[in-house]
C-alpha cells in the first residue's frame, strides 16, 4: 500500500529514514502523483510518478530542501499537464540527455569538416581558449545569442582585439552553421550577435631605413635554416603556414615558380620566385635534396615556429617586435613588406593582390584573369628595390 502524507516542510523533515541500503517512497495527499523518495543516507528527492504507455515513468523534479514543497507542487502540476497533452516528460528528458554538448559536437565537427581546413590548428586553439570554458558543457540546443555574447564580451574584457573577437564569433558561427546543416539545431543563434568597434588594419612594413639593418642581422644569424626561411618569407610574401609546408616537389627552379596547392583561401596559388629567392633556394637545395625545404627534427618533419628566430633577428637589427609594441614588427609584416614595396614601385592593386593571393568580392575575378608575367615583373621590381638600399646589396 502507498505511503501518503500531506507534504510540508515539517512533515518531510520528520520522515523516518529507512534501514541501511533501503529507500522509501511517500506520496503527497494533495497531489497524489507527487512523491518524495527517501534513502537511508537522508537524501530526499521529489518525483512525479505516472503510468504512461504501459510503464511507470519517474520524472525527477529536485532535491529537498533545495526545492521547497511549494516549488515541487508547481513543477508537478506542469509535468502532469504535459501528460494530459500527450507528452511524456520522461521521454523528452531522455531525448534531451542524448543531445550533444558543444564540446561533444566539436569533435564531430572536426572529424567531418574542421580537420580539412587549413586553419584547423588555429580553430582548435581558439575553441579551447575562448569558447569551450564557457560553452563546452552546454547542450547544443541550449546555446543562444546571450551565451554567445557572453563569450565575446569576456574576450573583450580580457583586452582581446576586435579582430580576435570577430574570429571567435566566426568560429562559433561556422560550428553552429554545420549543426544546422546536419539537423542538430533548427537555426544559427549567432545571427544578430554584433561585435562593437571596428578593426584597425595594420600597415606596418620594413622601411627603407630598416631593411639594410634587418638584412644585416639576417646575414649574421647562426641558424641557417631559420635565416633562409625568413628571407624566403620576405621575398615571396607567402603566409607562414604555407612556408612551413614548402616542399621541393612544388618548386620549379627552371621556371622560377612555387605552386602552393592549398592556401588559406582554399585555392591553389603559383608564387613567382625572384632571382634572389632562386639563389637562396639553389643554395639550400645543395644541402637538402628532398622533402621539406626547411626541415627539422619534429613530428611534422619541418620547422614549427620561426617566432624566436625572428625576435632574435629583430633585436639584432634594433627593430621592436610585437603587434602591441609601438612600431613593432610581426612575422605577417614581412608579407606586408613585399606588398608595400610593390605599391611603392608602381604595381597596381590587382597585381599586388595576385602576388599575395588576396581575395575579395570585388577583385577576385580580376586576379583570376591576370597572367604570371606582370606579377613576375612587379615582384622583381620590388625585390630589386629592396636590395638596392644602401648596405643591403651584400
Amino acid at each position: 500500500m502507498k505511503q501518503q502524507l500531506r507534504f510540508s516542510k515539517t512533515a518531510i523533515s520528520s520522515i523516518t529514514l529507512p534501514k541501511d541500503g533501503k529507500r522509501a517512497t511517500i506520496y503527497d495527499i494533495e497531489i497524489p502523483k507527487l512523491a518524495v523518495r527517501v534513502t537511508s543516507s537522508g537524501s530526499k528527492t521529489f518525483y512525479v510518478v505516472k503510468r504512461a504507455a504501459g510503464s511507470l515513468a519517474w520524472i525527477k523534479l529536485g532535491t529537498f530542501p533545495d526545492m521547497t514543497v511549494e516549488q515541487a507542487r508547481g513543477e508537478a502540476t506542469k509535468v502532469l499537464a504535459e501528460f494530459t497533452h500527450g507528452i511524456n516528460p520522461a521521454a523528452v528528458r531522455r531525448a534531451y540527455k542524448q543531445k550533444p554538448t558543444l564540446a561533444e559536437f566539436f569533435i564531430e565537427f572536426g572529424d567531418k569538416h574542421g580537420s580539412k581546413k587549413i586553419s584547423w590548428k588555429d580553430d582548435q586553439q581558439r575553441f579551447a581558449t575562448y569558447i569551450e570554458p564557457k560553452l563546452g558543457k552546454k547542450k547544443l540546443v541550449d546555446i543562444d545569442r546571450q551565451s554567445i555574447r557572453e563569450v565575446i564580451e569576456s574576450a573583450a574584457r580580457a583586452g582581446k582585439a576586435t579582430g580576435t573577437q570577430r574570429q571567435i564569433r566566426a568560429l562559433i558561427s561556422t560550428i553552429l552553421g554545420k549543426a544546422v546543416e546536419w539537423e542538430k539545431i533548427p537555426f544559427n543563434p549567432v545571427s544578430g550577435v554584433k561585435i562593437a568597434g571596428g578593426v584597425t588594419k595594420r600597415d606596418r612594413f620594413l622601411t627603407a631605413k630598416e631593411l639594410p639593418l634587418f638584412l644585416a642581422a639576417l646575414k649574421a644569424e647562426a641558424n641557417v635554416v631559420m635565416r633562409d626561411f625568413i628571407l624566403i618569407a620576405l621575398l615571396t610574401g607567402a603566409r607562414r603556414s604555407n612556408l612551413l609546408d614548402m616542399h621541393w616537389d612544388d618548386i620549379d627552379l627552371k621556371h622560377a615558380t612555387w605552386r602552393i596547392n592549398r592556401t588559406k583561401n582554399d585555392t591553389p596559388q603559383v608564387v613567382v620566385l625572384s632571382s634572389q629567392a632562386i639563389q637562396i633556394l639553389k643554395s639550400t637545395k645543395s644541402k637538402n635534396t628532398g622533402g621539406y625545404v626547411f626541415p627539422a627534427e619534429s613530428d611534422s618533419g619541418h620547422i614549427e615556429d620561426p617566432k624566436k628566430a625572428l625576435i632574435r633577428i629583430l633585436q639584432a637589427a634594433k627593430i621592436p617586435y610585437g603587434r602591441k609594441v609601438k612600431n613593432g614588427v610581426t612575422f605577417h609584416d614581412l608579407r606586408r613588406t613585399l606588398g608595400s614595396w610593390q605599391a611603392m614601385t608602381g604595381a597596381s592593386l590587382p597585381i599586388i593582390g595576385k602576388s599575395l593571393n588576396h581575395q575579395s568580392l570585388a577583385a577576385t575575378e580580376i586576379y583570376a584573369r591576370l597572367e604570371v608575367a606582370p606579377v613576375r615583373a612587379a615582384v622583381k621590381k620590388a625585390t630589386d628595390a629592396m636590395f638596392a638600399q644602401k648596405g643591403a646589396k651584400k
